[in-house]
């Protein structure tokens, strides 16, 4: 037979408690709703007010739900909701994803929160994630990072132990002024292969310095003292977990923002992320060569001998680089300038 009455959307129906499908219309008529074959067979019918109809999300296909528990499951968002405007049934999510001009101003109150959480919360939870850390954590991750390094970058140091003494004897006296004392640290020598002239911290307190910045330095150890105690300071300040805490803060953060809008404007997101993460390394720079300042000035050398490894820096690696967005450390000219700026200022006081 010929089953008369208003389409509404084509689709598939579900018997109860099956996920069997079949192509289905369904429609509309004398109050009712008739779910039917291709050939006007009825599958199911119900009256209007007894058939409930999934809220519209997107544009995930919508359920109407008949009294047996059959389901007709139609992708035609756009006739299901002409058919309950109708009928004044529209969905309140759907309504909500409607666009409207307090869209923008919710965009700006998002903006805004994700601005003063990144400003003022985000800096709060990374103090007190570093407050309640345990020692383990960072013993734990330097452990491992040390071996990584060990099997895939650096070899044994080619230093004699007689070098490698008079420059832990230098560093030794620098750390001594430290917070933790020089008990706190671990000078390890290596060769830094591929990495280059190179000295890091790990959280910890081992310091790594490679035998291609001794030789960069010449017979210069008080540049070499000056360098460590940079590092020191990185180890004072906890760069490396303010550092990692940080970045997990962000990427939380952007999460938080971007939610399912799409893969484009997450990456946008995530990549200004990475950039506020540069612009806090820099700072860290920053920081931990006014701290080798204050080092060395206690330690009685000279408070701007790592200004001179920036020299070398320039003249024989050709690194004149200014600062710029995406520079992880603060440029060579700018840094040393700072350096000096900031010794001339403690020799005034």
């Amino acid at each position: 037979m010929v089953f008369e009455g208003e389409a509404i959307a084509r689709g598939e129906w579900y018997p109860p408690h099956s996920s069997g499908a079949v192509p289905a219309r369904l429609l509309s008529r004398g109050g009712r709703l008739v779910a039917v074959t291709a050939e006007d067979a009825i599958l199911a019918d119900g009256d209007v007010g007894q058939v409930s109809f999934t809220p519209r999300v997107g544009s995930i296909p919508r359920r109407a739900v008949f009294a047996d528990g059959s389901v007709f499951e139609s992708a035609d968002n756009e006739a299901i909701d002409t058919f309950l405007r109708a009928g004044g049934r529209s969905g309140w999510v759907h309504r909500l994803e409607e666009f409207h001009p307090r869209l923008f101003l919710f965009a700006i109150a998002v903006v805004l929160l994700a601005v003063g959480i990144y400003r003022y919360a985000l800096p709060a939870l990374v103090e007190v994630a570093i407050l309640v850390t345990p020692p383990v954590v960072s013993e734990t991750m330097s452990y491992g990072a040390l071996n990584t390094l060990d099997r895939t970058a650096l070899s044994p140091s080619r230093l004699t132990s007689v070098r490698q003494a008079e420059i832990a004897a230098r560093f030794r006296q620098v750390a001594a002024n430290a917070q933790a004392g020089a008990e706190r640290y671990v000078l390890n020598f290596r060769d830094g292969g591929l990495i280059g002239p190179n000295a890091f911290a790990l959280p910890d307190g081992n310091i790594i310095i490679t035998d291609q910045l001794v030789e960069l330095a010449g017979g210069d150890d008080e540049m070499i003292a000056g360098v460590l105690a940079h590092e020191v300071g990185h180890v004072e300040f906890k760069h490396s977990l303010r550092q990692l805490y940080r970045a997990a803060g962000v990427a939380g953060l952007v999460m938080l923002i971007a939610g399912d809008v799409g893969s484009g404007v997450e990456d946008i997101l995530t990549q200004g992320g990475g950039l506020l993460a540069l612009s806090y390394s820099r700072s860290a720079e920053a920081e931990a060569d006014r701290r080798s300042v204050e080092l060395m000035r206690k330690a009685g050398m000279d408070p701007a001998a790592i200004a001179r490894f920036f020299d070398l820096l320039e003249e024989k690696l050709g690194d004149r680089s200014h600062t710029s967005m995406l520079s992880t450390h603060p440029g060579t000219p700018e840094r040393k300038q700072a350096i000096l700026d900031y010794a001339g200022t403690l020799k005034q006081d």
